[in-house]
């Protein structure tokens, strides 16, 4: 099973950070690799198993499914439905921790698949740094951090 993690620290509350990634169809507010995004049926993007359809800036179209989220604890864990990327059973977690030291937020995104070996350092590569730390850039630039 390959696993990705990446973490940051993003200068501002954590309740302000959690405010502009909470929604599970905000992706093209924030993350500047997607174009558009739409929850399937008309659910609220806050339902449990609500599913996000959406394309990245190249056209590539992406099916995702929540899978937990909290407001207290500040995360939200989701699965690929559907992909261009050569993987199964992935798993990922956005999560938030208030940092007291300045009021600032740690940040980070984690996430489990399984795929080939042959694409394995590819794959974690693409996403730690394309879609985890571009994300977190997108959200630093954001809150007027570097």
């Amino acid at each position: 099973m390959a696993r990705v993690f990446v973490s940051s620290v993003i200068d501002a509350p954590a309740a302000k950070v959690w405010e502009r990634v909470r929604d599970f169809n905000a992706l093209p507010r924030w993350h500047p690799r997607i174009r558009d995004s739409r929850i399937e049926n008309g659910e609220p993007s806050d339902k449990i198993g609500c599913v996000r359809d959406f394309h990245l800036q190249n056209g590539d179209r992406l099916r995702e499914k929540l899978l937990g989220l909290s407001d207290y604890d500040m995360f939200c864990t989701y699965t690929i439905l559907e992909g261009p990327m050569p993987l199964t059973n992935y798993i990922a977690t956005l999560r938030l921790t208030p940092v007291s030291d300045g009021d600032r937020t740690f940040i980070e995104w984690t996430a489990e698949f399984d795929c080939t070996p042959e694409v394995e350092g590819d794959l974690v590569n693409g996403i730690g740094t394309n879609v985890f730390q571009g994300g977190f850039d997108a959200l630093k630039r954001h809150f007027g951090g570097r």
